[in-house]
């Protein structure tokens, strides 16, 4: 990325979210005893943690994946003992999803070593990019809510 130059602040912004997380998940795996997890695994695992029983379906809407995808990562998640299925008692057919403790207390290692890591990042900043990180907020959630609300390509 370093010499790059762009006057367009949606490329850059788009550049500049994906090289933070790609950083983030790297400086987080280092010193990790589990083999990583892949992005969308991760996703998973913590929209299940955050929501207990939701259904396959449910979880595919909510990541824009398809469903045999999803299926796919249940399937290997599962054989880590990190995610367990349990038949939906009003539809046999179809499976809840529920994060396994193992998973819980591993998220919840992720969460915190993340924060840590954001917030000291946040305080070594000089005060006023401090001041416009917490403005931009906002926009950032609403550009996130845009995303979600954009229909399904087909």
């Amino acid at each position: 990325m370093g010499g790059m130059a762009t006057t367009e602040p949606a490329d850059e912004l788009s550049t500049l979210l994906v090289a933070i997380q790609r950083l983030v998940r790297r400086r987080l795996r280092h010193g990790l005893e589990q083999p990583p997890l892949r992005g969308a695994q991760v996703e998973l695992l913590r929209l299940v943690a955050d929501r207990p029983g939701l259904r396959v379906s449910e979880a595919a809407g909510e990541l824009c994946l398809a469903g045999n995808s999803v299926s796919t990562l249940v399937n290997q998640l599962a054989a880590q003992g990190l995610l367990r299925r349990e038949a939906d008692p009003a539809d046999r057919r179809a499976a809840l999803l529920y994060a396994t403790d193992a998973a819980v207390e591993r998220i919840g290692t992720w969460r915190r070593r993340r924060l840590e890591l954001m917030e000291d990042l946040v305080r070594a900043l000089p005060g006023q990019e401090r001041q416009a990180l917490a403005q931009a907020l906002p926009a950032l959630r609403s550009l996130a809510q845009g995303l979600r609300d954009l229909p399904e390509e087909e």
